[in-house]
């Protein structure tokens, strides 16, 4: 999906909402536990309650790689399942170089064909240039994330005595573009966003944390929306768990269009 499509579904469905998929067997409710393709179940009645109003949506790999070859089957067809009109994201944070950097690419854009995957920058540009080379198709690099332990490295002083997380910033920057490059910010540091808009003033960010984690939608777009929005705000456990019953997926849909609602002002 290109910059200018994403921007039309935004405009179009007045969201910039993404639903993270992260769906865990443990979680769902009861009646599906004996279902004999429980997590598929629950992706498509969750993904036909609530496509019309997200943008995106964000299936976490980690929680379908520990089922195994069951799990990258369950990927598979809820991908498949997604309406061509959602942007859809790899939440696989993969960091590596060379012909390993390009296989990961040309699994979750070729093989798969995910719009964007999350990529750890850590390894410098030769570990993300290869997901760069792909038309339509974004990297979304790690830049300053909501986890207590982005303390360990990300907020350290370096070089000019400015954080890390600048740095990530600043240099990534030159690898892409506006047009194939997103970052993560965490919605859990929104006095940070206005700094961040300074260095990448036209990327779109991926901002996880509203919901569960604490983050609020309003402080997060006041700071962080630009020009074109710019923003894609993912709500994961606060849509998928918010039910437990067999009424989950309209219980899912009700909270999902209370962010819309509020982005839909927002956006107005």
């Amino acid at each position: 999906m290109t910059r200018s499509e994403l921007i039309a579904e935004i405009n179009k469905k007045q969201s910039f909402l993404c639903i993270g998929l992260d769906t865990d067997l443990s979680k769902i409710p009861a009646h599906l536990q004996d279902h004999p393709d429980a997590v598929f179940e629950f992706n498509k009645q969750i993904i036909d309650a609530t496509h019309d109003l997200c943008v995106a949506y964000k299936p976490n790999i980690a929680f379908y790689e520990m089922l195994g070859s069951k799990g990258w089957d369950i990927l598979g067809r809820t991908l498949d399942y997604i309406p061509d009109s959602n942007f859809t994201i790899a939440d696989a944070k993969r960091g590596d170089i060379g012909n390993t950097s390009r296989y990961y690419a040309e699994t979750f854009f070729k093989a798969m064909d995910f719009d964007a995957v999350t990529i750890a920058p850590y390894m410098g540009q030769d570990s993300v240039e290869p997901f760069l080379g792909f038309s339509g198709k974004w990297a979304i690099v790690l830049a300053l994330t909501s986890n207590t332990g982005a303390n360990d490295f990300q907020m350290n002083a370096y070089n000019d005595g400015a954080p890390l997380y600048k740095d990530v910033l600043r240099i990534s920057s030159r690898w892409g573009s506006e047009e194939n490059m997103m970052y993560v910010v965490g919605a859990t540091r929104p006095e940070m966003f206005k700094e961040v808009r300074e260095l990448v003033p036209n990327h779109f960010l991926l901002v996880p944390g509203v919901g569960a984690q604490g983050g609020s939608l309003g402080e997060i777009a006041k700071v962080g929306m630009n020009g074109d929005c710019g923003l894609l705000v993912n709500s994961s456990r606060r849509i998928l768990y918010a039910g437990d019953t067999e009424d989950f997926a309209t219980v899912a849909r009700s909270e999902a269009q209370k962010l819309q609602e509020e982005m839909k002002l927002i956006l107005s």
